[in-house]
């Protein structure tokens, strides 16, 4: 495979992911899938993280997903439990 083919499949991977943790979140959801609003809040969050107080708002938004996929990986396990 050529290089070019390997950095887009990687490109298109992480996107896919990126995409992923919207839906993950609720978001798509909860905004009826308005993607102006969607934009919008991304570039709310990025403006906070331009901002003077970026260390804190990367703290608390890293601690918050921390906390969510920790939460998720003991479901997971609490289930593979239960299946077994």
């Amino acid at each position: 495979m050529r290089t070019w083919q390997v950095e887009r499949r990687k490109r298109t991977r992480h996107l896919i992911e990126l995409g992923g943790l919207v839906v993950k979140a609720g978001i798509v959801e909860l905004t009826n899938d308005d993607r102006a609003v969607i934009y919008g809040a991304m570039l709310w969050i990025a403006a906070e993280l331009n901002g003077h107080q970026r260390e804190h708002a990367q703290d608390v938004w890293s601690a918050k997903g921390k906390d969510a996929f920790n939460a998720e990986l003991r479901e997971d396990q609490k289930s593979q439990r239960t299946w077994r």
